[in-house]
C-alpha cells in the first residue's frame, strides 16, 4: 500500500502560463482562464480527497511554475530541492525550498546535478527515476544519496519526464505506455497498458486509493475500473498543451 498523502503544495498558474515551455501542436491555443478553472477544480478534488492544500502565489516570471512537482523531491522528513533541467525554469524551487524548509530538512541539488520531480516514481520501499532530458545521472546519485533510500534508474534521454510514460497506481500495479513497458524495472510489475493513443493517460495521480485520470481516455479508464480501481476524470486540456499533466501540478507530501 501507498503511504497516506495529507498535504499537497499547489501554485496557481499565472497571467504568463500560456509562454510555457511546450512542442505541442495546440500549445498557441492555451487559454489562462481556462487553466485557472482547471487548477481550481483539481485543489477542489484534492480537498475533497481529504488533503490539506497549500497555496504558493504565483509568480509570473516563471510561466511553467504551476508544474510545482517538478521543484522537489520528498521522503519522510527530507526534501530535495530540484536544480532544474529547464534552464528557463530556474528559480521556481526558491519558494518551494522556503516553505519545505519550515518542516523538514531540504539540500539543494548542486551543479552539474539536474534533476526534476517529474522524473521520480515514489514506490513503497525504493524510488525508480528517469535519467531523461531534465534529469542527469549525478542529480540522481545526489538524490539517493540525500534521501538515505536506493533509486533505480530507467534512462531515456530522448523523454522529457519518466512520469508522463509510466505512474504507479498501487499494490504493485503501473500504468504505462509502450515507450517504457518493457524496461526490465518494470519487470516485476502488474501493469496496465495505456490504451493506443491515449498515451497521456499513462500519467494519472493516485491520491490514498483514488485514481485521478485525464478526461478524454475511455478505454484506460475501463481499463483501470477492470483492474478494482476506482477512478475521477479531470479536464487537463490547458496542461496537456504545456506539456505538463496531473502529478505535474502538485507536490505531495
Amino acid at each position: 500500500m501507498t503511504v497516506k498523502i495529507k498535504q499537497a503544495l499547489v501554485r496557481e498558474p499565472t497571467d504568463t502560463f500560456s509562454c510555457c515551455i511546450s512542442s505541442h501542436p495546440l500549445h498557441n491555443s492555451v487559454s489562462n482562464k481556462k487553466a485557472k478553472l482547471q487548477h481550481q477544480n483539481y485543489c477542489e478534488v484534492l480537498v475533497d480527497l481529504g488533503l490539506e492544500v497549500i497555496k504558493l502565489p504565483p509568480d509570473n516570471a516563471f510561466p511553467d511554475g504551476c508544474f510545482v512537482e517538478d521543484t522537489a523531491i520528498i521522503h519522510k522528513n527530507r526534501a530535495l530541492i530540484s536544480r532544474m533541467g529547464a534552464i528557463s525554469r530556474r528559480g521556481e524551487e526558491r519558494a518551494v525550498h522556503d516553505f519545505l524548509f519550515e518542516s523538514m530538512k531540504v539540500k539543494i541539488t548542486g551543479a552539474p546535478g539536474t534533476i526534476e520531480g517529474g522524473d521520480v516514481l515514489h514506490l513503497p520501499k525504493y524510488l525508480i527515476s528517469g535519467v531523461s532530458q531534465r534529469t542527469n545521472e549525478q542529480g540522481v546519485k545526489q538524490l539517493s544519496d540525500w534521501l538515505q533510500i536506493e533509486v533505480k534508474r530507467i534512462t531515456d534521454e530522448s523523454i522529457i519526464h519518466l512520469k508522463s510514460h509510466v505512474t504507479y497506481l498501487d499494490s504493485g500495479t503501473v500504468i504505462v505506455n509502450d515507450t517504457v513497458s518493457n524496461h526490465p524495472i518494470l519487470g516485476s510489475f502488474t501493469k496496465i497498458i495505456a490504451a493506443p493513443k491515449e498515451q497521456y493517460a499513462a500519467n494519472t495521480l493516485t491520491i490514498n486509493n483514488m485514481v485521478l485520470l485525464p478526461t478524454g481516455h475511455p478505454n484506460t479508464h475501463q481499463k483501470l475500473m477492470d483492474n478494482g480501481f476506482d477512478v475521477i476524470t479531470m479536464e487537463m486540456s490547458e496542461f496537456q498543451k504545456c506539456e505538463g499533466a496531473l502529478t505535474c501540478l502538485s507536490l505531495l507530501f
